[in-house]
Formats: C-alpha cells, structure tokens, sequence
C-alpha cells in the first residue's frame, strides 16, 4: 500500500506539485505555488483574491482559496463558498478539456449557490454566475468552442470581470 503525504498533525495532505491546471506531477519538480489548506483570509480577500487567479487562468488555485474559504469560514455560507469553489473547478476541467467533468461540477456548483443564503453575503453575484454557469453549461454540451475571456466569471457584484457574462 503507498504511504499518503501527511502533515504534523497526521492529517492526509497532497504535497505533491501541481502544474497550472492542478495536475500533479513527478515529486520534486517545479510547480506552482500551492494554497496553504489553513489559509484564512477575510471573505473580501478571498474573493478578490480568487478572483485575480480566474483573471489570470488560474482555475484551479482559485479553487483552493475559495476552498480554504469554505473550509474556514462560518457554517451558514458553506453553501456559497462550496458552490464557488466548485464552479472553479469546473472551469480547471475545461482549460484541461474535460467537458463532462466541466459540466457536472458547473451544475453542482450552481446547485450549491442556489442553496446559499440570500440576499448572498459578501456582494457575491449568484444571479450572474448563475446565468455564467448555465450558458457555459450549454455551450460545452453543445460542443462550442469555449475562449479563454469567458473562463472567468465575475465572482462579485463590484468586480464585473472582463468577458464574465458574455456567452
């Protein structure tokens, strides 16, 4: 049996290095930059900050901030973290060209953002990642050619992303 990657507390962690669609590779190369699991950020940082990873490409990172959120943040906005967490990674499996993956993980994200709590906390724009989520939904299951502009929806109400609500 291989012996998982843990850390001091024993807890399993995945060290291994990441490329920039969160690939592993070989132990001991190069890779990006990974989240710190215990990263905790006030919610306004978080967005910002997973926002400027979508913007640059970074699918999967942001995945890991909003993530860190969900996993750090209070119980009642779960949902909402969860949900943005998980339309990141349908966005990791489009850049990697895994559409049925893609779709699944855009609807279960939107489901869980249909569950938050509303009006949604931290200027979240549900309505439009929502709408962001379904139109790309149909555009992968019609097998249109998805660019890269439309790869980053905007997270929040103030912070509308170039190409987030185009489809």
């Amino acid at each position: 049996m291989v012996e998982r990657d843990r850390d001091e507390s024993g807890r399993p962690r995945n060290t291994r290095p990441r490329d920039a669609l969160g690939r592993p590779l070989p132990k001991g190369s190069d890779g990006v930059p990974r989240i710190a699991d215990d990263l905790e950020l006030p919610a306004a940082r978080s967005l910002a900050y997973a926002q400027s990873l979508l913007d640059r490409g970074l699918a999967f990172t942001a995945h890991e901030v909003l993530e860190a959120a969900w996993k750090n943040g209070p119980v009642i906005e779960r949902p909402l973290w969860q949900g943005l967490a998980q339309l990141a990674v349908g966005i990791t499996h489009v850049q990697r060209g895994n559409l049925d993956g893609a779709i699944t993980l855009l609807r279960r994200g939107s489901e869980r953002l249909r569950d938050a709590t509303s009006p949604a906390p931290h200027s979240v724009d549900i309505d439009g990642l929502l709408a962001w989520a379904s139109a790309m939904i149909e555009n992968l299951a019609a097998g249109s050619d998805v660019a890269s502009p439309r790869l980053n929806p905007a997270l929040t109400l103030d912070r509308p992303a170039p190409g987030s609500h185009r489809v």
